[in-house]
Formats: C-alpha cells, structure tokens, sequence
C-alpha cells in the first residue's frame, strides 16, 4: 500500500474505531479530517473545510426546519389520531394503524420525535384495554372469559363466562363452576400477561416502523442524505441522479412492502396465528363494548386538540407546498419548472435544497394568527394597539431541537470521500476489489445489504453509511457495476437496526418503557433484518434496475471528482 493511501487509510480505520465505539461524540470524530489531512498532505485546510457545508447539509437543514414547525404546532399529533380513530382498535387494525401513522410521520420528521410521541398514545391505549377488561370480569358485564378479540391462542373459561359475584365472594363461571380466589388471580394473572405479550408487539411496531418509514424519503433519515451528498461528490457529473422524486419512486414502493412484511410477522409473534380473532370478527358485545371504550381514549386526545388553528393550516398548507415543488422540480420523466425556468444541461442552479430553505423561510415570515387588539399600560398609557402575533416558526426552537451533530458527521463522511479520492485510496481499494466482478451481482448486492445491516447494530447509521460507501463506489468502478447498484442497498440496509435497544434512539426510547427485554427486542429484529435485506433486493433488482438504468455501467462513473 503506497505511504499516502495508507495515511488515509489509516484515519479511515481511527474514525471507524472511534465511531463504533463512541470514545468521543460522533460529531466530534467527524472533525478528525481538518486536523490529519492537512498533516498528513492529503489536503490543504481549506479544502477539507470547504467539504464540511454543502448543498446536502443545507437540504438536512430545510428539511427539519419544516419538521420542528410541524412539530411545535402539534400538527403530527392531529394527523395520527385522526389516522387511528379511521383503523379503529381491533387487535390486527390498531397494529397497522400505529404502523402506518408512524411510518408516515417518520417519512417527514424524525424518528426519534415520532417515537416518543406515539409510544406514550399507544400506551394509555393498552391501559384501557386492559382496565377494561378487568372491570368487566369483575362487574360481570362480560360474557366470556377474556376479550376474544385479544384473545392470544386461549380456550374460553366457559361459554356463559362470569355471572355476578356470589354472596361468599366466590364467582359463578357459566352455569356449573364456581370461581374460588386462587383461580380469579389466575385468571387475572393470565390476562395481564396477555396484554404484556400486545404491548410488546404494540411498542416493537412503533420503533420498527419510525426507521422503515424514514427510508421512504430523501430527507427521511440522514443516510438517504449521506448517500446523495457522496454521490454528488464522487461522481460530479451523474447529473442529479439522486433527488428528492426519484428517491421517493424508488424507496417509499420499498418501505411499503418492507412495512406489510413488518405487520404480518409481528401479528404472527405477538397476536398469534388466529387471524379470525385478530381482525375481531364475531366479536361478541361485551368485546365491543370494550373496543369501544379504548376508541373512546384516542377520540377523547383528539378533541383535546380542538379545531385547527391558523398556524396548523398554514403549517399544512406549505408541507404540502413543499412536498410538490420537490416532486414536480425534477419528476424525470417530463422536464420540472425548475429546468424550463432556471437550469440548464450543464448547471443546476436550482436543487432540492434551494426549495427546502425557500420553504423554511416562510416559515418565520408568516405570522401564526391574525393580529390582536391589546392594552398596553406601560407603553401606551391604556390605549389599545395592535400587537403582530409570532411568526410560525422562532429561531429559538430551532437552536433547540436542531440537532446540530448531523451537520457535522455529514460533513466529515464528505472530507472522507474526499480525502480517499484525493490520496488515492479510492483506486486502490478499487483494484484489490476487482475479482468480485465474477460474482453473480445479485449476490453481492445481497451480501453487502446483509453486512451493513449487521454492522449498523453496532454503530449509528450516518457512520455506517460514511464508512462503506465511498469503499462501494470504487468497487463498482472496478468491476463496472453501476454504482448506484451497491450503493442503493446498502444505504437502506443502515436502517434495518432491528435488534438492540442501543442501534438506534428509537429503540431505546421503547426500551425504557420497561415492557421489553433484549431477547424479545433481538428475535422480533433478526427475522425482520433477514426480510428487510430480502425485500431491498427485491427492489434493487426490480424497480430500482428499471429506474435507474442499473444494468448499465453509467458514462458519469468513470468521470469521479478528482
């Protein structure tokens, strides 16, 4: 290995060390590049830093402009309890509904936020199902023993179920069997285990779901940036291969079935093989009756919420603004407003960045309401003025919740892309990787899938991502893959962290909740790993190949940017 390959090399596996490790904070790791390279003469400080604030960093920081507005405004809250109210509470429906709501919100504002907003819904939910329940048995208000749409694979008690308490405090179960103490706490034992083993599924859901759904979109979660901004940087003359409409064709048809393959196994895990009772067909009253009291608790927080308010509608109507100016900026298949009135064939004047921070700007020009007529005693002596209401959106709340970290690890994967190309790396790991070419691709693409996504248990997935792409690009110059080929599924494969509490904040933050153990957190996530690395190369070998002309060795691959 030549001295100035091996001197990138080498701050490569430092940063890699300290990235899974976390001896330092990850954004602090993402700063090695300006002090090594320079040293080391594999670039000048200027250079370095010039990579550390780029047109991807600036989408990063449009996108969640618009998700802490939509945030402060509890306008997501709205959404997912207008959506559960619509799926209703049956064991197989409320399951998809917390799925589906998640999934959707993660697709626009974080994970983590999305997470620690509905698993607190999800809970009270579970609560009430289950005070409900015992309320019944004890008040006799049921006719059989349990709630037989949450019924997990158990024989009924009787088929007239509990009749009022006798005098002697004993209960009569149908018409024969009388229900001493020890077999009432059985009974109740056996139903708080019950709705323990749906909690678990209804808490696994929410956390799986927040990381399938941030896939689906350019900005959904950082990798998906990570992998625009190193294809961009590689290959300067791809021409925009990567925007906002066509990530969206290729990964939201991706997480969709990656969510039905997610719903299905964990009703199977946690509900049982009884789909009857799952989706509560010939539910009987006093099941209904209980169903209807859990619907009762998400209609009673959605009314807490009121109407929608002015700043909720403004909010709602830019994300939808937002949403088609990405969309129709570049569709692909007929030229977008932004080619016919700003770009041409050789510049891109206008990105997907430059429609995020128009939007973000908005946001604290519009006022939140109408203004209001005021007594001011100190100013104006007691005579009424008019005081202007606040913008939507405060620089004080972004200061707050922007996570300011991301802006540097995602610098520092780009001084990494760039400090490989610069030294020479790149071409090097190129050529030793060369013999793989004579393996089907299929596989390749599969096991690299399968590697990352074991790899990003371990350590966070903006790393993940930083570290194995650059090293996938020039494979794929050296074997003459596309290298959108390699690249595409391993960036989704960095969100398949699905089996420790530690993988990602969204697991953790369900984790706390007390519910899960590690075990059950690691054999509901290595099934769904397996099915996730399983559909991605479904996708990248279907729809993606179609998309993206993956089965041709693209012109801009040859041409990198050095």
């Amino acid at each position: 290995l030549p001295w100035q390959e091996a001197e990138c090399g080498y701050v490569i596996l430092v940063m890699a060390i300290l990235w899974c490790t976390e001896a330092l904070p990850l954004a602090v790791t993402a700063l090695l590049p300006i002090l090594l390279f320079p040293l080391m003469n594999i670039m000048d400080s200027t250079t370095v830093c010039q990579e550390y604030l780029k047109d991807t960093n600036m989408l990063f920081l449009g996108g969640l402009m618009m998700a802490i507005a939509i945030e402060s405004w509890n306008l997501h809250k709205r959404v997912a309890l207008r959506v559960l109210l619509i799926t209703g509470v049956r064991p197989a429906f409320l399951l998809m509904g917390f799925m589906v709501v998640t999934a959707f919100l993660s697709m626009w504002i974080s994970n983590t936020a999305t997470t620690a907003m509905m698993v607190p819904i999800a809970q009270a939910v579970m609560e009430q199902l289950q005070r409900s329940e015992f309320n019944s048995a004890t008040t006799g208000q049921v006719s059989e023993h349990s709630n037989r749409a949450f019924e997990l694979q158990e024989k009924p008690a009787g088929e007239d179920g509990f009749k009022e308490p006798e005098e002697n405090g004993e209960w009569l179960v149908g018409n024969s069997h009388v229900l001493t103490v020890e077999e009432e706490e059985k009974r109740d034992e056996q139903t708080r285990k019950k709705y323990l083993q749906l909690s678990k599924g209804m808490s696994l859901c929410i956390c799986y779901s927040a990381s399938i759904g941030g896939i689906a979109t350019l900005t959904g979660t950082t990798p998906n940036l990570v992998l625009q901004g190193q294809v961009n940087d590689i290959f300067p003359s791809n021409g925009g291969i990567i925007n906002f409409a066509s990530w969206f064709s290729f990964a939201f048809p991706t997480m969709v079935v990656l969510l039905i393959f997610a719903w299905i196994w964990l009703q199977v895990l946690y509900l049982g093989f009884d789909f009857k009772k799952n989706f509560g067909c010939g539910a009987s009253p006093a099941d209904k009756a209980k169903e209807k009291q859990a619907y009762e608790i998400i209609k009673e927080e959605s009314k807490k919420l009121g109407k929608m308010k002015c700043a909720e509608i403004e909010v709602l109507i830019l994300f939808i603004l937002l949403v088609l100016l990405w969309f129709t900026r570049e569709p692909g298949f007929i030229p977008g407003w932004a080619t016919v009135l700003f770009n041409n064939d050789e510049i891109s004047y206008v990105t997907d960045a430059t429609v995020a921070l128009f939007i973000s700007l908005l946001l604290f020009i519009l006022p939140s309401g109408l203004p209001k007529m005021e007594r001011d005693e100190q100013q104006t002596g007691g005579r009424r003025r008019f005081r202007a209401p606040p913008p939507l959106l405060e620089w004080r709340l972004i200061h707050e919740k922007m996570p300011w970290n991301i802006v540097f690890l995602l610098g520092g994967g780009f001084a990494l892309a760039k400090g490989s190309e610069e030294s020479g790396l790149s071409q090097w790991l190129g050529s030793k990787l060369s013999p793989l070419e004579n393996i089907p691709h299929p596989a390749i693409a599969f096991l690299l899938s399968l590697l990352v996504a074991t790899f990003t248990e371990c350590t966070s997935n903006v790393a993940t991502t930083t570290l194995f792409l650059p090293i996938l690009a020039s494979m794929a110059q050296a074997i003459c893959v596309n290298p959108l080929y390699v690249m595409l599924p391993c960036t989704l494969a960095a969100s398949l962290a699905f089996m420790l509490p530690v993988a990602t904040p969204s697991n953790a933050i369900v984790f706390s909740y007390g519910q899960l153990k590690v075990i059950d957190m690691a054999k509901a996530g290595f099934v769904l790993n397996i099915l996730g690395v399983l559909t991605i190369t479904l996708a990248i070998n279907t729809w993606a190949s179609s998309l993206f002309q993956l089965q041709t060795f693209p012109s801009w691959a040859n041409q990198t940017g050095s």
